[in-house]
């Protein structure tokens, strides 16, 4: 067996400017979450709930009309589980239809609808076959029509986008066998041939779309060399280019739908004019990208938790244990009540940060990826309280429960299908980092050079300064707020309370946070587990946030707003035994001691405990052989007609 690719040999510290350089940098808008996780509650931000116009509506209500037809009549989601695959006729049907350019601009033969409406399309897709949503997902919020949206020439974009909207899938492409959310490793090349044009080598993985795309988004460095910036940059290609081959088709745990795939890139010729934005833009592309891409999988946990709640509601009522339906015994009713109000609260999140996108008056950076993380998180819970329900019957698969006569609820196919959320697009561990380091951005803005080892004492003297004037006037604002107002929010009637919890909360959040950077200064990003929390208390207190506003819109509008603001409270209530328990375990945790046992594990002084079973696992290697070259696999991609 040959040795594996030769990686680019980084630094932990050099990965991490890699990652630092590609964020956005700026805040030119207000951001409701990253002033929360600063101790300032900006319900203005949020509150009264952006609406979307009329025209908006209409457009929107219309297609979702069109789509549930089509989930009724076209989609046989049991049949796409059965055989692993989505029948040809229903992405055909899909792209008559216009779901490839739900959110491509109509001049470009798009249906335009917003970010809203997208979701909810996506939700409902995602409910009949949550394949489906993911096929359109990756083609839409993280494949060529996104980023050509935002960084694309004019040429591209009429070349293109008029393609996408009505033929051709798109996939994007940027992990690899042995890079993930680490790209300052990637060993995807794309060398200048001094024909105006960039030759790709290398091979990507979980390549979502990539069995049955027409174009790709690739993601590959371009080495430095004279007239030539070099970078990661990121290029639109056509899939079937010579020198491009689909070598294996991925299955996994669930979605077993999804057309994910191994590209192997050898010798592949790309014109110049294919290069989306500059070189070295690529990783600033996709996060971007991904700013507003992440909203789709909550959407799709959206859909499923209220999927979800139909089946537990319908199922606890019928099925009776010692005299009583199973809704009415408590161990099962507060299984219930956690799906109701927590399904209310995502769709609550997901609303409120897809409207703040459509209007575009914020930066919902952080919104997105709390929307991700939570949404991912909460929907895994959910689905796995439906199957502990149902019991013997959730775990049992839809089909097996049809053939002895008994309605198909594939409940166990949705545990499995959501469980690659809180992988997708950003793993959890990673979507905390990630908010953790947009969360200290301003301490970092005026403190960072203080615990910077690589800067000058005259840096840091500079740093002192600005840190003094700065802290001096935020510190004391962290003392007292509205939070403590009795009528603080009355507005808000019986919810104003859970508002009131959030103003509070927010600055001791904030305090925590502050006392920890002072404690621990520049091994602040070494403690994971630390941020993790602090992310996680900031997640429940966005979607408190939201809920208590949504609850207030509904109330208004005099749409179910009783039952809103039922469902809200309980939401709050739960959620704020959460956020207490996250405080607790700020400070008393065994952070230190889960250290020392996983050297101990590593160091091999717990093999012993490993004894007495056997490993079913072949002894092929850890991570595939990817050494750029040709391929010797035959070619899996297909085209649909």
């Amino acid at each position: 067996m040959s040795a594996p690719t030769q990686r680019p040999k980084v630094t932990e510290r050099e990965a991490r400017q890699v990652a630092e350089a590609a964020r956005e940098q700026d805040w030119r808008k207000p951001s409701f979450a990253k002033e929360l996780f600063l101790g300032r509650f900006r319900l203005d931000l949020i509150h009264p709930h952006p609406l979307p116009s009329q025209e908006d509506v209409r457009r929107g209500e219309a297609f979702l009309a069109k789509l549930r037809t089509f989930c009724e009549t076209r989609i046989d989601g049991r049949l796409i589980e059965r055989e692993a695959r989505i029948p040809d006729e229903v992405v055909t049907g899909l792209k008559e239809l216009g779901a490839l350019g739900m959110k491509i601009d109509p001049k470009y033969g798009g249906l335009g609808l917003t970010q809203v409406y997208y979701n909810r399309a996506l939700a409902l897709v995602g409910s009949a076959s949550p394949a489906i949503g993911a096929l359109l997902s990756a083609h839409q919020s993280i494949g060529v029509p996104q980023p050509l949206k935002i960084f694309g020439t004019q040429e591209q974009r009429d070349t293109y986008l008029p393609r996408l909207a009505s033929t051709d899938i798109s996939a994007f492409l940027l992990t690899e066998p042995d890079v993930g959310s680490d790209p300052a490793r990637l060993a995807t090349t794309a060398v200048p041939d001094g024909d105006d044009a960039y030759v790709i080598d290398g091979v990507k993985l979980w390549t979502t779309n990539g069995v049955v795309a027409d174009l790709l988004v690739v993601m590959a460095r371009v080495p430095a060399s004279p007239g030539h910036r070099g970078g990661i940059t990121a290029f639109v290609v056509e899939a079937d280019s010579p020198g491009i081959t689909v070598e294996h088709r991925n299955a996994f745990m669930g979605l077993r739908g999804l057309e994910n795939g191994v590209t192997r890139f050898h010798g592949v010729r790309v014109p110049a004019e294919n290069r989306i934005g500059p070189e070295g833009a690529g990783l600033k592309i996709a996060l971007t990208t991904l700013n507003t891409g992440r909203l789709s999988l909550p959407a799709m946990c959206v859909g499923a938790g209220k999927w979800a709640l139909k089946i537990a509601r319908e199922w606890a009522t019928v099925r009776e244990q010692w005299g009583k339906p199973v809704a009415r015994h408590e161990a099962v009713g507060t299984k219930i009540s956690f799906i109701a109000a927590t399904t209310f609260a995502l769709e609550a999140v997901v609303d409120l940060s897809s409207q703040m996108a459509d209007e575009d008056r914020n930066d919902i950076r952080i919104e997105a990826a709390l929307a991700k993380l939570y949404g991912s998180e909460m929907g895994c819970l959910i689905a796995d309280e439906l199957v502990q329900i149902r019991g013997g019957r959730g775990y049992e698969t839809a089909d097996s429960l049809a053939a002895r006569g008994e309605r198909a609820v594939p409940a166990e196919q949705l545990l499995r299908d959501l469980r690659i959320n809180r992988i997708f697009e950003g793993s959890t561990e990673i979507m905390h980092l990630l908010i953790a380091r947009e969360a200290v951005d301003a301490h970092l803005a005026v403190a960072g050079d203080i615990i910077d080892p690589e800067k000058s004492l005259g840096d840091k003297a500079k740093a002192g300064a600005r840190a003094g004037g700065f802290y001096a006037r935020w510190l004391p604002k962290l003392v007292t707020g509205q939070g403590q107002v009795p009528g603080a929010y009355r507005e808000f009637g019986a919810l104003a309370t859970h508002l009131r919890y959030v103003e509070r909360t927010s600055r001791k959040l904030a305090r925590s946070t502050f006392y920890a950077m002072s404690r621990w200064q520049g091994r602040m990003e070494l403690k994971q587990a630390f941020l993790g929390r602090i992310v996680d208390i900031g997640a429940e207190l966005f979607a408190m946030s939201a809920a208590c506003v949504r609850a207030e819109l509904l109330r208004s509008t005099d749409d179910h707003g009783k039952e809103a603001y039922a469902l809200a409270d309980a939401f709050c209530r739960q959620s704020r035994l959460r956020v207490e328990e996250l405080f607790g375990r700020l400070w008393s945790n065994t952070d230190d001691l889960d250290r020392r046992v996983v050297d101990g594990v590593l160091a091999g002084r717990y093999e012993w405990l490993e004894a007495g079973v056997v490993d079913p696992s072949d002894d092929g290697p850890w991570i595939a052989d990817a050494t750029p070259g040709a391929s010797t696999e035959e070619n899996v991609h297909r085209k649909i007609p």
